[in-house]
């Protein structure tokens, strides 16, 4: 992949503004919206058993991310990801916090089982989790461990059959046979809630005009990384508060200079 391919996405997807349907959490739906039309892509949060199936055909990409977790919403991430199936809908899961209970490790594998999954994005220690691999978490975010993360990657791209995005200090974005390390970002972005998860419905609007998913992964966080980087260059000491509606400016504002000038990833083919 050269640089040159992700302003072009983003192109695309300013110019497609794509229907991005977004089955998330409480938590982080204001920001995910927000974060999405920024970006230039057009945001629907939509729930209801009786009407989530009509509007996953018609969207670009469908979001499922299990962040706060109830019977009833796992049901219509189910009724979705069915109809999104047959339409020919990517699929983008989240698996926020797998591992730290039973429930979300066992939900998350469930979809995995019952739907085809286009793309997981998570934390090494929820891929790991979703993957039966060992790693640690704590709540919702990875714990240390001394497990390679590059690795891990590969493994559980080849063990789900999907495209794998584990986020973190480097972004790995992988199908099992061709990698892209990714080296944009800012620690900032790990003080604000909800930005990993905002990651994943980006994500979803790269692959609503990308067919190519390990090319709309890494254009999507590089992009993210991008615009993060930006954001801290202009409002960091004043904190994660300042940070975050620069971050959302900088997602509207960011630029093919920008992104030629400061894209930093890596590309190599797994054995």
């Amino acid at each position: 992949m050269e640089v040159r391919e992700i302003a072009s996405l983003l192109e695309k997807v300013r110019r497609g503004n794509p229907l991005v349907h977004n089955i998330t959490n409480v938590v982080v739906t204001n920001f995910t919206a927000n974060g999405l039309l920024a970006l230039g892509a057009s945001p629907v949060m939509a729930y209801a058993h009786e009407e989530v199936a009509e509007m996953a055909r018609m969207a670009g990409s469908l979001v499922l991310n299990i962040g706060t977790l109830r019977a009833e919403i796992v049901e219509s991430m189910l009724i979705a990801g069915k109809a999104a199936n047959k339409q020919g809908v990517p699929i983008i899961l989240d698996p926020v916090g797998a591992g730290a209970t039973a429930y979300r490790t066992e939900t998350a594998r469930m979809l995995m089982q019952e739907l085809e999954i286009s793309i997981i994005r998570g934390n090494a220690a929820e891929i790991a989790n979703v993957a039966g691999e060992t790693w640690s978490i704590r709540g919702v975010d990875a714990g240390e461990s001394s497990g390679n993360v590059f690795e891990l990657a590969v493994s559980a791209a080849k063990k789900l059959k999907t495209t794998v995005v584990v986020t973190g200090k480097e972004d790995i974005v992988t199908d099992g046979k061709t990698a892209i390390i990714g080296h944009n970002g800012h620690p900032l972005l790990t003080k604000v809630t909800g930005t990993g998860c905002l990651l994943t419905s980006v994500i979803g609007a790269f692959a609503a005009v990308e067919k190519d998913l390990i090319k709309a992964g890494a254009a999507a966080v590089t992009t993210y990384g991008v615009a993060a980087e930006i954001a801290a260059d202009k409002n960091a000491e004043r904190g994660p508060g300042s940070f975050q509606v620069e971050f959302l400016n900088q997602l509207y504002l960011v630029n093919k200079e920008e992104i030629n000038r400061k894209s930093s990833f890596d590309q190599q083919e797994v054995d």
